[in-house]
């Protein structure tokens, strides 16, 4: 196999395995999010409290059809905006304990993985493998910006 071959199945399984469980949790749940609402609600949830412009320019949709879909989202309880304490016309996206309990479902299941790489490997190959991801997300994927600050509640 090789390393491209290798990398895709990683992501594939981590995806495949998010679906499922999406489904299976949620598909009684009259309010449970469509599949945009889902990948609107990851990418705020990575942008850690952005505004509606800031979401709206990263995704690349209109700021009136951003307000529609942050709107849907509060509406189902995911999503709370919250007034800026500088500037009272900006709103912070901020994303649920709903929405959180509903990303468990993704980050159960990584913490799985992670505490089995920890039994597998030896810390020699756990070092290497976090230098190469860090490598990855730092230098080889410029195009998606950091979004590790988490905006503090008194913006």
């Amino acid at each position: 196999m090789t390393c491209e071959q290798a990398f895709e199945d990683v992501y594939t399984k981590f995806k495949m395995h998010f679906y499922r469980e999406v489904f299976g949790e949620f598909r009684d749940r009259e309010s449970g999010l469509t599949t945009v609402e889902t990948f609107c609600m990851e990418v705020i949830f990575a942008m850690n409290r952005p505004t509606i412009n800031e979401f709206s320019n990263y995704i690349r949709i209109s700021q009136p059809n951003a307000a529609y879909k942050v709107n849907n989202l509060v509406r189902k309880g995911y999503l709370r905006k919250v007034q800026s304490e500088k500037d009272k016309r900006e709103f912070f996206l901020e994303v649920t304990q709903k929405y959180l309990d509903y990303q468990d479902i993704s980050n159960n299941f990584m913490h799985l993985v992670e505490q089995r790489m920890q039994e597998r490997l030896s810390e020699e190959q756990l070092a290497n493998l976090t230098e190469t991801l860090e490598i990855i997300s730092r230098e080889l994927m410029p195009e998606v910006p950091a979004y590790k600050k988490r905006r503090s509640e008194e913006e």
